[in-house]
């Protein structure tokens, strides 16, 4: 008996002080470590922490001819332990954000304006894929490749939200031909010959 009533008064004082803080305003001077940012002094929160006035169009004037612009904690130090962020997603004519993963957060996109393509893959390799026009919402989860076309004749907006304050990202382009890894490494495991990684190690400024 003496067990269960331990356990409970446990959780509890647990309970009670995870909700101890209202909220935990980023502060951005401090090391960024696996649990966020260290809460700045609370003397120091003022309501422009809580606001993001920075979701403008971004330059797509790039290779793959599109821009992503952040709203996460680094950039808007209120939504520091929250567990949400967004960003503004912008797609020229031809643009496209290559297979890539949010190690640390699902994903969820609604399309503003223009035709979009876009799929994830998941761990068993089946193509989860569809084409949204305005209006239209998806979800990506944590962690699975996924991937965004514009598949119209004219420039695409969406606003992308997700379950992180600093969901982080890995292309799998640039991680594969954009770093130093020898090429030879690259060949045996992609099955890739010699020509097509030095082309693509041209491209997304990678060596050896």
């Amino acid at each position: 008996m003496i067990l269960p009533i331990f356990l409970m008064f446990s959780f509890l004082l647990s309970s009670s002080s995870c909700n101890a803080l209202d909220f935990c305003v980023a502060d951005l001077k401090t090391p960024q470590g696996l649990a966020g940012y260290s809460c700045k002094k609370l003397e120091l929160v003022t309501v422009d922490d809580f606001v993001f006035s920075g979701l403008h169009a971004g330059n797509t004037s790039n290779l793959i001819k599109a821009a992503v612009t952040p709203a996460f904690t680094a950039q808007f130090p209120g939504v520091n332990g929250l567990g949400i962020s967004i960003a503004r997603l912008d797609l020229a004519v031809g643009g496209v954000v290559p297979m890539h993963t949010h190690p640390g957060s699902s994903e969820i996109i609604v399309v503003i304006q223009g035709i979009i393509d876009a799929g994830f893959v998941s761990s068993a390799n089946k193509v989860y894929f569809k084409t949204l026009k305005t209006g239209d919402i998806m979800v990506f989860p944590q962690g699975l490749l996924h991937f965004q076309i514009n598949a119209g004749t004219t420039p695409a907006l969406a606003y992308v939200s997700f379950s992180s304050p600093s969901p982080g990202v890995q292309i799998l382009d640039f991680a594969l031909f954009g770093n130093d890894l020898p090429s030879n490494i690259i060949e045996e495991t992609t099955f890739l010959d010699d020509a097509q990684v030095k082309k693509l190690k041209g491209v997304l400024g990678g060596t050896g």
